[in-house]
């Protein structure tokens, strides 16, 4: 890797040593198809579980971590398939600034996917006041790296870096999140196909196919306006037909625009602010947030919760994802999606 510095640790996990790079040609361009209306490569999926109510109505409780499991092990596959046709393998690298306890949690999570699926990883670890230049060279080493099929810049990074210059820094053809310029924006233009969808908008337009939720001409609404959830989002059911409103801290009437929805995926990392009198009855919601909230009866003192008040709206809404084991799980496989994707546009492989 350029600039290898002595305050940088990189450690190989999973599949041993590194491939050689002589063994590598020119990634011949095979752009993702991205059709304006996709179906799922899998059968609807049955819910695991469902409130039921006095009223007699049952809501739907999406299980993300089941449909995660299902998708991984159609990757695992893949990858197994790949190894035995070109005897190369997937790398993943992962670039970690400082020392935050959720970046390293997030980390983890990210690499016992990968130990689970068959893809190694590298793990650039850097200081806390590392320089920008310094963290530009080894996203730049990845990027000329043809054993690296996929780059994560694990956010937030300090201050003091420019986000926004790191992640256009990094390659499109190993921006597996989905995150650079020119995978977002031509997601945003109809007619033209990213590299990479982001995940976790990637894995819920999966969730809503899988349980045959009806897109096309719905009213949906998006809460949040990130590059990294909202907008990809509104940017993939716009590309579904469905009618999209994006609201935001600033939007006027929001629980009117909300209770009007037919679909709601919201990621405002605000513990319950979605109540259920804000929801449609019959509504899907797709609830991303992930919220710490203070409970001394558990064992850790806290709980993981959404933005989406659960007991209120399982009283209204036909289907929902819980938090955790909904959007999560999910997200996470379609990081290895992508990865997957990657590799096989390097290596020329398409599987049967």
């Amino acid at each position: 890797m350029r600039g290898g510095s002595s305050w940088v640790g990189v450690v190989w996990r999973g599949l041993g040593k590194k491939t050689s790079h002589s063994s590598y040609s020119s990634p011949p361009k095979y752009p993702i198809v991205l059709p304006d209306v996709w179906i799922s490569s899998t059968k609807h999926h049955r819910p695991q579980s469902s409130g039921n109510f006095p009223s007699g109505r049952t809501a739907a409780i999406i299980d993300g971590k089941s449909i995660a499991q299902d998708i991984r092990l159609r990757i695992a596959g893949e990858i197994r398939r790949a190894k035995a046709t070109i005897g190369k393998s997937l790398g993943l690298a992962l670039v970690l600034v400082g020392k935050r306890r959720d970046s390293k949690t997030y980390i983890n999570i990210k690499l016992r996917a990968c130990d689970e699926v068959g893809i190694a990883t590298l793990i650039a670890e850097l200081p806390e006041n590392c320089t920008e230049t310094e963290l530009l060279d080894v996203v730049s080493g990845f990027n000329e790296d043809p054993s690296i099929h996929g780059i994560i810049v694990q956010l937030p990074l300090p201050q003091h870096l420019d986000e926004e210059k790191i992640m256009t820094v990094v390659s499109p053809k190993k921006d597996v999140e989905g995150f650079h310029p020119l995978n977002m924006g031509n997601l945003a233009m109809r007619g033209m196909e990213p590299l990479f969808i982001p995940c976790a908008s990637k894995g819920c337009i999966e969730l809503l196919l899988r349980f045959g939720v009806e897109i096309i001409g719905k009213k949906s609404v998006v809460i949040e306006r990130s590059k990294i959830v909202g907008l990809p989002t509104s940017f993939l059911l716009q590309r579904h037909h469905a009618t999209v409103s994006t609201v935001h801290a600033f939007t006027k009437n929001l629980e009117q625009i909300t209770s009007q929805a037919d679909i709601v995926v919201t990621d405002v990392g605000i513990p319950n602010i979605v109540r259920g009198s804000w929801l449609k009855p019959g509504a899907v919601v797709i609830d991303m947030g992930t919220n710490l909230v203070k409970d001394p009866s558990s064992r850790h003192g806290f709980r993981v919760t959404g933005d989406v008040c659960y007991e209120e709206a399982i009283k209204v809404v036909s289907a929902i994802t819980p938090v955790p084991g909904g959007m999560g799980p999910v997200t996470i496989s379609m990081l290895l999606s992508n990865t997957l994707d990657s590799a096989k546009r390097a290596f020329g492989f398409i599987s049967s």
